[in-house]
C-alpha cells in the first residue's frame, strides 16, 4: 500500500508560494507597510543554504500594481498573475503531500474561517497553486485550513478543538469523526489536538500560532512575556497538554518555550501576535517580531533550531490582516531523488 505523507518543514522545498499584498480595501494605509514587511521576511527566507542554493519563491499578484511591488522587492522570485481574496496562502491554498513519488495537493473545503470572511477568489487560489506545483489535487469533505495543521513529518499533527471542532466550520461532527478524516486524508497515524488559540485570533485557534515543531519529537511554544500578557493562562495550558502527548511514533514529546510577544494590540484590542508564525527556508528560520520581546524568543529558538540561523523580522503591518509569515506561505516539498 503506497502510503501519504507530508514531510517537516526543516525537508527539502521544492518552492514556497506566497500571494503579495494587493487589496487596498483591506489593507487601506498599511498596504506600504505591508509590501515593506513582505518584501523583508521573504528576502530572509530566500537566502541559500550551505551548497549555494535558496529556496524558489512563488508570488501570485492579483493586480498590476501588486505584480509590479512584488518584481521591485524579490527580482528572482517567480510572478504568477491569479486572483485571490487576501494573502493567506496558508488556508487558502493546498496542503502538499508526498504519495508513490507523486506530489498531492490535499484540499480541504473553505469556508472564509468560519463564515467570517467571504472571498469569492480565496476558492480559486488553491487550485491554482496546486496547477503551478504540478499536483493532483485530492478534495477531503471537511471544513479546514492549513493554519489549523501542524505536522512532525513522521506520523503526527497538532490541531485545535476550538478550530476544527467549531460549529462555524464542521457542526455535528464528532472528535473522533474528524480525527479518522485526518488520518486518511494525511496519512497521519496521532492527532494531538490542543483546546484553544490565542485571544483575538479571527482564525478560532490556528495551531502556527501556539504550537510548532522544531524537528520530531520536539515542540516549541511560547510562555507569557509581561504582567499583562492576554494569553498567559492559555500559554501555560498548552504547554501542559503538550507535555502529557505522545507523537505518532509513541514517544513523549520535548516541549521547548519561548517568549511570546504579551499584550500587543490594535486599536486597543488584543491582537494575536505570536513569535511561533515562524517559516522555514534552506537556512533561516524567519520569526516575526512585534516588540522587545522578540530578541529573547530568537535567542531562545536559536537553541532548538541547530544548523539554522534564526532571524527576526517586523510584522506589524501583516498582523493588521490576522497573521504573519507562516499564515502567508504555502510550502511545497520536493520530490524524493528517482520518485522514490
Amino acid at each position: 500500500m503506497i502510503e501519504r505523507h507530508i514531510p517537516h518543514e526543516t525537508a527539502p522545498q521544492a518552492a514556497i508560494h506566497t500571494c503579495w499584498p494587493a487589496a487596498t480595501e483591506l489593507w487601506q494605509d498599511d498596504l506600504p507597510g505591508c509590501e515593506a514587511e513582505f518584501a523583508a521576511f521573504l528576502k530572509k527566507l530566500a537566502r541559500p543554504g550551505p551548497d549555494g542554493r535558496g529556496v524558489p519563491i512563488v508570488i501570485y499578484a492579483a493586480t498590476a500594481r501588486a505584480e509590479a511591488s512584488a518584481r521591485r522587492a524579490l527580482p528572482h522570485a517567480r510572478i504568477v498573475r491569479s486572483a485571490y481574496g487576501d494573502v493567506w496562502a496558508r488556508d487558502t491554498g493546498p496542503v502538499f503531500a508526498l504519495e508513490g513519488g507523486q506530489l498531492k495537493a490535499i484540499r480541504f473545503r473553505f469556508n472564509g474561517w468560519g463564515g467570517k470572511y467571504d472571498f469569492p477568489a480565496d476558492q480559486t487560489i488553491g487550485q491554482h497553486i496546486a496547477r503551478e506545483a504540478g499536483a493532483a489535487t485530492v478534495p477531503v469533505d471537511l471544513v479546514g485550513e492549513g493554519g489549523a495543521l501542524e505536522f512532525d513529518g513522521q506520523g503526527t499533527v497538532i490541531t485545535t478543538r476550538q478550530c476544527l471542532l467549531n460549529a462555524n466550520r464542521n457542526p455535528g461532527r464528532s472528535e473522533q469523526a474528524v480525527e479518522d478524516i485526518l488520518k486518511e486524508a494525511l496519512g497521519v497515524k496521532r492527532v494531538i489536538w490542543l483546546d484553544e488559540g490565542l485571544v483575538g485570533d479571527h482564525t478560532d485557534g490556528h495551531v502556527d500560532n501556539i504550537a510548532r515543531f522544531v524537528r520530531p519529537g520536539v515542540v516549541a511554544c511560547q510562555s507569557p512575556s509581561g504582567q499583562d500578557d492576554p494569553n498567559a493562562k492559555v500559554l501555560t495550558a498548552i504547554a501542559r497538554q503538550l507535555e502529557k502527548a505522545r507523537d505518532g511514533e509513541g514517544r513523549k514529546l520535548s516541549v521547548v518555550r519561548i517568549p511570546s510577544p504579551g499584550r500587543v494590540e490594535i486599536d486597543g484590542e488584543p491582537a494575536a501576535a505570536s513569535h511561533m508564525n515562524w517559516v522555514i527556508g534552506r537556512r533561516t528560520v524567519v520569526m516575526p517580531a512585534y516588540n522587545e520581546h522578540a530578541r529573547a524568543a530568537a535567542s531562545a529558538l536559536s537553541k532548538a533550531f541547530a544548523g539554522y540561523s534564526v532571524e527576526t523580522s517586523p510584522a506589524n503591518a501583516i498582523l493588521t490582516g490576522g497573521g504573519a509569515f507562516h499564515c502567508v506561505t504555502c510550502n511545497q516539498p520536493a520530490l524524493p531523488p528517482n520518485g522514490a
